[in-house]
C-alpha cells in the first residue's frame, strides 16, 4: 500500500473565504483533509491531542498554500476544551463556517473481556467528542448565517464489527447523530457524514503489518484497493463546499464497494 494522492489540485476558490476546524488533524484523514482544505482556499484550525510536532508540521504545509492555519491542542471529549478550540479559531479567523469531526480511536476486545474503561474511552473519544465539537461550534455557525458539518464515521457503524462493539456503537451513534442534526439545523447548516471502510493510515498499522491480513482485506473490496487518507479528504471537501449545497443528512460511503448501503 502507499500514500498515493490524486494528482489533480483543487482550485483555490472552492472554499475561499471560509474557515474550518478539523479535529484529530495532526495525521491520517484529518491531516489529508486539512491540506486539501488549504489547497481549496480555507483557513484551517488543526486540532490535536498529543502530537504537537505533527500538528505544527501540518500547519506549516497549510500556510505554504497561502492560507491562515493554527494548531490547537484540545481533548474533544471534554466540552470545556472543545469550547476553547472553537473560541480560539473564531478569534483567529473571525468566524468558522466548516467543522470536521474526525478525531477518534479504534480499540476493542471481545465483549466478555471488555472493561468499562475501554468502552468509555472509545465512546467518549468518538461519539461524545463529536457531540462536544458540534455543540461548541453551532452557535457560531448560526451567527455566521450557516455552514457545513462533516462527521467522520465508519462502515463499522453500518454493519458492526466483531471484537470492536464499542467502536461500532460509537460510529453507529455518529450516523444517527448526523441525521438528527441535519433535520434540526436545516436550512442554514448542512450536516453530513462520511463512512470510510479500510483506510491506509496509522490507525491500522497494527493489523496492516500482516501481509496476509492485507491480502484478505483487498480481496473483500470490489475496487481491489485500500483507500488512502486523500480519498476520504476529497469527499469531505465535496461535502464542505457549495458543490453539495442540496445534500444534508447523507452518509457517504467510501469503501470501494465493500459495504453497499441503500
Amino acid at each position: 500500500m502507499s500514500d498515493e494522492k490524486v494528482e489533480h489540485k483543487l482550485p483555490p476558490y472552492i472554499l475561499s473565504g471560509k474557515s474550518a476546524v478539523i479535529t484529530g488533524a495532526s495525521r491520517g484523514i484529518g491531516r489529508a483533509t486539512a491540506l486539501r482544505f488549504a489547497e481549496a482556499g480555507a483557513n484551517v484550525a488543526v486540532n490535536y491531542l498529543n502530537s504537537e510536532e505533527e500538528a505544527e508540521s501540518v500547519v506549516r504545509e497549510c500556510r505554504e498554500l497561502g492560507v491562515k492555519a493554527i494548531a490547537v491542542q484540545a481533548d474533544v471529549a471534554d466540552p470545556a476544551e472543545t469550547q476553547r478550540l472553537i473560541d480560539t479559531a473564531v478569534s483567529e479567523f473571525g468566524g468558522v463556517e466548516i467543522v470536521v469531526a474526525n478525531a477518534g480511536i479504534w480499540e476493542g476486545d471481545p465483549i466478555e473481556d471488555m472493561a468499562e474503561e475501554l468502552w468509555d474511552r472509545v465512546v467518549d473519544a468518538n461519539l461524545k467528542g463529536t457531540w462536544s465539537i458540534c455543540r461548541a461550534a453551532i452557535p457560531n455557525l448560526k451567527s455566521n448565517g450557516g455552514g457545513s458539518i462533516i462527521i467522520v464515521s465508519s462502515t463499522a457503524g453500518q454493519r458492526g464489527e466483531a471484537g470492536y462493539s464499542n467502536y461500532a456503537a460509537s460510529k453507529g451513534g455518529q450516523i444517527a447523530f448526523t441525521k438528527a442534526l441535519a433535520n434540526e439545523l436545516a436550512p442554514k447548516i448542512r450536516v453530513n457524514a462520511v463512512a470510510p471502510g479500510w483506510v491506509d493510515t496509522g490507525l491500522n498499522d497494527d493489523v496492516f503489518c500482516d501481509p496476509a491480513f492485507v491480502k484478505r482485506v483487498v480481496e473483500g473490496i470490489p475496487l481491489r484497493r485500500v483507500a488512502t487518507a486523500d480519498d476520504i479528504a476529497l469527499s469531505i471537501v465535496f461535502l464542505a463546499s457549495d458543490w453539495s449545497r442540496h445534500i444534508t443528512g447523507e452518509i457517504l460511503n467510501i469503501n470501494g464497494g465493500a459495504v453497499l448501503c441503500g
